[in-house]
């Protein structure tokens, strides 16, 4: 219903018609006097936007009402007489308070009488510009949604033009920005198709994916410049409806590239950049496929460099590795391209010689020897690395690539036992040498009940005196069927089957009381026993040597316990504690065989060892080997440096004797004085025989307890 207010009187009155005209109007009115600026009259609708009743409103001038600079200066402007209209989007203030978006419209009414009237129509906009509100907020969202990740992503409708996109997109693709801003969707599209390696393909493959609504994808595009793009398609939907398609972009060439290096890497070996053995049993593999389908054979070679480890010990770890190279160069010169060269751990190297028979292996065994003889030369240092290579063939020597390998290095080994510096083809075991060692180890145990076991005792001499200094106790058997075992047969079956524990306290006890008895004739010489690891681990080793010495009353200090290398690695915390009793006990250690393990100045220094023994393997070559004088020289000057005495044992001849004493070695042991000698013999040759003669001998094992420094007792007691 409208409702006129009352106005003064020099404000005409309304048409009658005019006041039911805007009654009938949907949008909020005002009619406003332009004149007096007055308003004359609201229609219901404005009530029910603002909320102002007509008594609110009518007479109110309207420059009072305005809420904006805009409605401000119209109003001032229209006082003026101006009577141009205004239709904006405007504030509107409510009758709470409270600011309402309206599109508002002032058009000026003319009248027969006066200046006529100014007709303000408001429309709502709130719920519009809620709606518009959210519009822009999700659109937004998507934008930085969109931008936040490391796809390139392209939205398209249905017939293929573009709707959205982000940056990363322009990035991976390199679109010139103009292409995208101007909106030219079949521009963007030929950049793209002329972008990959295979155009054609890939405009085949994009529309049979737009033909597809449904469809999902998922391919790999590579592009000119050598990238690689993942692409992800997916259909778009709304209300249960394709409406177009999500295209997401993913580089790929990092990633591809990181498993590429990955895969090479575990085919590598990194320090001399040759095949690993992963890469050459795939090699195997096909080597055995082809030579099944062609009826031909193959060989398999496995190199293993001797003594190699002494390289890093006395050399260091730098050196080992410019050897390894030199190595791996030397074994590549002896193949031909058709055949690979791989390294399998360590000092192990393989090789396979592709179409090669038992001649053609031989004579790249050959090759390969020669190629070792000849000496490495590093700065100043020459030294020689020989070699010990075992010989498989296939098919007669594996049917697997794993077998075939076995079976090489089961050739390798028997080289290693027979001397080193050789090759050798694999001969196949049989199951009669398990039954083999069955019985001996059988045998073994019988042997230590029927007391068939022997001491033998090696002296051991001072280099510069020639006096005798101790004696080395070594056990011996004589089978009645097999005759002499050598220790070297029966030994590692003992460890095999743990036996060597049992054997070992039985060589402990015969030494001690053999050493206590010549100590009752006057003979004061310490006994060196071997003592191997699984022994050495046992729980009571340290309190069954005490009450080995205590049952024959002999003093510590007259028992030297040799300890392999591999018994300080097992660990080396438990080590040190053992060594540590058996130091305070007053029992001498030595490290038996130095050098042929993993030998560590950490581990020197910190256990309480008085002797180094260097191996036989060493000395045998002195003094024309310069590989072996080298590494001996290094071995004594390591040991004076450490404050250890140092023994070589299998000295044979004066030569080696004399570069020994002059390289500053304390003692040694060998047939160059005498063989290992059963106690009587021993005690024949060596007892005192007069009081001169007594008195020398005590002279020089005082000297031999000076050197051992303040770690060792006395020998003289």
């Amino acid at each position: 219903m409208i409702v006129q207010g009352p106005v003064s009187a020099a404000v005409p009155a309304l048409p009658a018609a005019l006041l039911p005209m805007i009654e009938g109007l949907q949008e909020a009115v005002w009619l406003v006097d332009a004149r007096s600026r007055q308003v004359l009259a609201i229609n219901e609708a404005s009530e029910q936007l603002l909320g102002f009743t007509p008594d609110d409103l009518v007479g109110c001038a309207v420059e009072s009402l305005v809420t904006s600079p805009e409605d401000a200066l119209f109003w001032a402007e229209a006082a003026t007489g101006r009577r141009d209209g205004l239709h904006t989007d405007t504030m509107m203030r409510h009758a709470d308070g409270h600011l309402l978006w309206a599109s508002r419209r002032i058009s000026h009414l003319p009248l027969p009488q006066g200046d006529g009237v100014w007709m303000v129509t408001m429309r709502d906009l709130t719920r519009q510009r809620q709606q518009d509100e959210e519009r822009d907020s999700l659109l937004s969202e998507l934008r930085a949604t969109l931008e936040s990740t490391a796809d390139g992503i392209l939205v398209t409708d249905l017939a293929g033009r573009i709707r959205h996109f982000n940056q990363r997109l322009a990035t991976l693709w390199s679109i010139p920005e103009l292409l995208l801003t101007e909106g030219r969707d079949e521009a963007v599209q030929a950049w793209m198709r002329r972008s990959v390696v295979d155009g054609a393909a890939y405009a085949t493959r994009l529309a049979a994916i737009q033909e597809a609504s449904l469809l999902h994808t998922n391919d790999r595009i590579e592009l000119l410049d050598g990238r690689v793009l993942e692409r992800v398609s997916l259909p778009q939907w709304s209300r249960g409806r394709p409406i177009g398609r999500v295209y997401s972009f993913r580089d790929l060439s990092e990633t591809l590239a990181a498993h590429q290096r990955i895969e090479e890497l575990s085919h590598t070996d990194m320090s001399t950049g040759l095949p690993n053995r992963r890469a050459l049993m795939d090699r195997v593999d096909h080597a055995q496929a082809v030579a099944r389908r062609e009826a031909s054979s193959f060989a398999l070679l496995n190199v293993d460099l001797d003594r190699f480890k002494q390289i890093n010990d006395t050399l260091g770890h730098a050196y080992g590795d410019r050897v390894l190279k030199e190595v791996a160069l030397r074994l590549k010169q002896c193949l031909r391209e058709v055949d690979t060269i791989a390294r399998l751990d360590g000092d192990r190297f393989a090789l396979l010689i592709h179409q090669a028979d038992a001649r053609g292996a031989e004579h790249a065994a050959r090759r390969v020897q020669e190629a070792m003889s000849q000496p490495f030369c590093f700065d100043t240092l020459s030294f020689t690395v020989t070699c010990s290579t075992g010989v498989a063939l296939f098919p007669g020597d594996g049917a697997s690539s794993e077998a075939l390998l076995a079976s090489a290095e089961r050739a390798m080994h028997w080289v290693k036992e027979s001397g080193r510096g050789s090759f050798r083809f694999h001969q196949p075991r049989k199951d009669v040498d398990l039954l083999s060692r069955m019985r001996l180890d059988h045998a073994m145990r019988q042997a230590l009940q029927e007391h068939e076991f022997r001491l033998f005792f090696q002296p051991q001499i001072d280099l510069h005196s020639g006096a005798l200094i101790g004696a080395e106790a070594l056990i011996r058997w004589r089978d009645p069927l097999r005759g002499d075992v050598p220790p070297s047969e029966f030994i590692p079956v003992a460890e095999e089957s743990g036996f060597i524990i049992a054997i070992g306290h039985w060589v402990l006890q015969q030494a001690v009381t053999q050493a206590a008895q010549w100590l009752a004739m006057g003979l004061r010489v310490p006994v060196a026993v071997n003592v191997s690891a699984l022994q050495f681990q046992q729980a009571q080793f340290v309190e069954s040597v005490a009450q080995v010495l205590r049952e024959v009353n002999l003093p510590p200090e007259l028992l030297e316990l040799e300890l392999t290398e591999s018994v300080l690695l097992r660990d080396a915390d438990d080590a040190l504690h053992r060594m540590e009793e058996l130091s305070q006990l007053g029992v001498l250690i030595a490290i038996d065989d130095f050098g042929t393990g993993y030998s560590n100045l950490g581990y020197l220094k910190r256990f309480p060892i008085q002797r180094l023994k260097v191996d036989r393997s060493f000395v045998a070559g002195l003094p024309d080997d310069a590989s072996d004088a080298g590494i001996v020289n290094a071995i004594v000057q390591m040991g004076r440096a450490l404050n250890l005495l140092v023994i070589a044992e299998g000295v044979e001849t004066e030569a080696q004797r004399d570069f020994l004493e002059q390289c500053g070695c304390h003692e040694f042991q060998g047939y160059l004085c005498a063989p290992a000698l059963d106690a009587r013999a021993f005690a024949h040759r060596f007892a005192p025989r007069a009081g001169a003669s007594q008195s020398a001998h005590e002279a020089t094992l005082t000297r031999k307890s000076a050197r051992r420094g303040s770690n060792v007792r006395l020998l003289r007691g």
